[in-house]
């Protein structure tokens, strides 16, 4: 139903329950467009760009994974001070 059919059902004097239906019908409608719009954007912002394949998700953590060089950076770090404290 569109905004004409609307009013002509006003303007026709179709009772009030009818016309109370009708725009909550609209309403509705116009409302479950827009949610569907936003969705899509709303769920990548929670939950980030999940792949849709779970096993997917596991390739993607393993080449994400850094190869240690805080282990590294550290072990560095306590050779120096005990140098310095030599």
């Amino acid at each position: 139903m569109d905004s004409a059919e609307l009013v002509d059902m006003i303007a026709g004097d179709a009772s009030s329950s009818e016309v109370s239906d009708a725009l909550k019908d609209m309403l509705y409608a116009k409302s479950a467009d827009e949610v569907e719009k936003i969705t899509p954007g709303i769920a990548a912002g929670l939950f980030g760009d999940m792949p849709e394949n779970p096993d997917e998700s596991d390739e993607i953590e393993a080449e994400k994974e850094p190869e240690a060089p805080e282990a590294t950076a550290e072990v560095e770090t306590q050779d120096q001070e005990q140098q310095e404290e030599e």
